[in-house]
């Protein structure tokens, strides 16, 4: 069902489609097919080659470099990305950094970073996560004080994804003490190449080192790479969070995911037959294909309709709660289907040999998906006071 398209936007998912299909190198699309995920060289050759097509920032304004998408087109190409194995923009450069300078950055700073974030010359990480805050952003405490026209930041962030591949960082660090910790909290941009910056790796149980620790030892940062006013980065923070809710359903994810799982189950023997003919396993595939539906519907709702928000202000709770577990679900459908060839270990820049090789990747990196982004704790408490109230 193509959920009443116009015949304007089934030309661009055509559009879409066979762009794909044309540039897409065969290697990317076989190794996130299988459960890996992309190596960081990956991500540059298809951010480049998106942005060639003028689509690696599709709601952009096009006087930025963007395509000046809407965002059902927009919802389009993320679907049609992930159903097809193809990596996602750079999130942090382009849905949120780039997407939160259009708002509240200065000319300066649009003219400065937003080229520099389409084509790569600069790549961005996430500073908001810290040790003892949790998904509480607002109780963070690396601080930076002003010091004639710099900021001096200490302090440390954690969960920082990419941080080692990352030449800057936008952050969040209290810049003044309030009786409500929401007030005095400022977003900045920082050089990751700074004196006094130390990045430390973490290594994730899916065997790939993603996530850092990021120190801050007397870092200074000149005070025109505040965005926004100082003190108001709250603001910042919510906008750019909010600019996250068109991907947090993770649709066409689910979708290629499922897909992926009825392939694998066609193909493994079982008995004299195979596990696809297994009437357990075709009652999973069809109650996850129906979820994924509703998931799908619910998620056109929220785009479509932009009252919905206000009228459910948990609403956009519902599609990460309910998105997040859906890829756990069908992750761990994978790696049950793999069974101990799922459990194999293989270096990340090498091919799988066997299609269930990498499974497991895919089943632990999503068992951390009900907590980054806002766990499932906080979406369910933003529910029950929309309930309330």
């Amino acid at each position: 069902m193509d959920l009443c398209l116009t015949p304007s936007q089934l030309a661009f998912r055509d559009d879409v489609r066979a762009f794909i299909a044309a540039r897409l190198p065969a290697g990317i699309r076989e190794r996130l097919r299988r459960g890996m995920r992309p190596r960081m060289e990956d991500n540059a050759v298809w951010h480049q080659t998106l942005n060639e097509r003028g689509w690696v920032a599709p709601h952009w304004p096009k006087k930025y470099g963007g395509a000046g998408l809407g965002a059902i087109e927009r919802i389009i190409l993320t679907d049609e990305l992930y159903r097809a194995c193809a990596p996602q923009p750079l999130v942090m450069n382009i849905n949120m950094l780039g997407t939160l300078l259009l708002r509240y950055g200065t000319e300066a700073q649009k003219q400065y970073f937003l080229p520099k974030l389409l084509d790569m010359n600069v790549i961005f990480c996430q500073g908001f996560s810290e040790p003892n805050s949790g998904s509480d952003l607002a109780s963070l405490s690396t601080r930076a004080r002003r010091e004639g026209d710099h900021y001096v930041v200490d302090g440390q962030k954690i969960w920082t994804s990419h941080a080692h591949h990352a030449n800057w960082m936008f952050a969040l660090v209290r810049t003044a003490q309030c009786e409500r910790k929401q007030d005095g909290i400022s977003f900045i941009l920082i050089d990751m190449k700074s004196p006094g910056v130390s990045v430390r790796p973490i290594m994730t149980i899916d065997g790939y080192h993603n996530v850092n620790e990021v120190f801050f030892d007397s870092v200074r940062v000149p005070v025109e790479n505040l965005v926004g006013e100082e003190g108001r980065g709250w603001a910042c923070a919510k906008y750019l969070l909010g600019n996250e809710r068109i991907h947090v359903a993770n649709v066409g994810f689910c979708w290629e995911r499922l897909d992926y799982a009825r392939e694998l189950a066609a193909a493994t023997r079982q008995g004299d037959g195979y596990l696809i003919d297994d009437p357990r396993v075709r009652a999973d595939l069809a109650r996850l294909g129906a979820e994924i539906r509703a998931l799908e519907l619910t998620n056109w709702r929220f785009l479509l309709d932009p009252d919905i928000e206000r009228a459910n202000p948990g609403f956009a709770s519902v599609l990460k709660l309910k998105g997040s577990e859906m890829a756990q679900e069908l992750t761990t459908l994978i790696a049950g289907i793999a069974g101990p060839a799922g459990v194999e270990r293989h270096a990340l820049d090498t091919a799988v040999p066997d299609p269930m090789g990498a499974a497991v990747w895919g089943y632990f990196f999503h068992r951390a998906s009900t907590i980054f982004g806002g766990s499932s704790e906080v979406q369910k408490d933003i529910l029950a006071k929309a309930t309330r109230g």
